[in-house]
């Protein structure tokens, strides 16, 4: 039962509850660090790297100290933090041994900070612990939902990629060059994924 849980749980949150795709967050790097597979790759990693540890963090901080204390309405700026300070390591570990990397990043990389989609994921799964049904869900599946989230951003970053890379030789209309098939590109790629829709449940159920 919980290692269907972890697994339901995984795959959930690479692809009927995709953080980018189905949700909507993370839309500033997405539409931003898309043009080149490589970049799109090395963004994913870091990002999947900060919710993992943001979450293992703010996760027992929330449950052992912060609502012990009834202090759970600053749980807002104390992810911030959190999350800020984890940010500000992978940029200083990136500067000095992935340069290259840390350049082609530039202002995007401290923009994870403010990433809507890692401060959604160690915040919307607080309300999962409360809300859930199904089981019981424990630290193990934060880390794990955190580690599908950052997995299901890689995904919709790579396929953005892909399909950004394809655009580059289309015959667009001029009225629709830039900024515009570009959304256009993300609604409908984001569109794909509602076809998993339900999968996840009829392929591991739980109850």
């Amino acid at each position: 039962m919980l290692v269907k849980s972890l697994v339901s749980v995984f795959l959930a949150a690479i692809l009927t509850e995709n953080y980018v795709l189905c949700k909507s967050l993370g839309i500033c790097p997405f539409l931003g660090v898309s043009k080149k597979l490589n970049t799109a790759v090395g963004m994913s990693a870091a990002v999947t790297f900060v919710m993992v540890l943001a979450t293992a963090v703010t996760f027992p901080i929330y449950q052992y100290l912060l609502v012990p204390n009834d202090l759970a309405y600053l749980q807002t700026i104390v992810f911030i933090l959190i999350i800020a300070g984890l940010v500000q390591l992978v940029e200083i570990v990136l500067k000095k041994y992935i340069p290259a990397l840390y350049q082609s990043l530039g202002v995007y990389l401290p923009l994870i900070t403010t990433n809507c989609a890692i401060l959604g994921v160690t915040m919307l799964v607080l309300q999962k612990v409360q809300t859930t049904s199904a089981f019981t869900y424990t630290y193990g599946h934060a880390l794990i939902n955190a580690l599908g989230a950052g997995i299901g951003f890689l995904v919709a970053m790579v396929m953005f990629a892909g399909v950004r890379s394809r655009l580059e030789s289309a015959d667009v209309p001029k009225s629709l060059q830039g900024l515009p098939i570009t959304l256009i590109s993300a609604s409908l790629v984001a569109l794909s994924f509602l076809g998993f829709s339900g999968f996840v449940d009829k392929l591991i159920p739980l109850a």
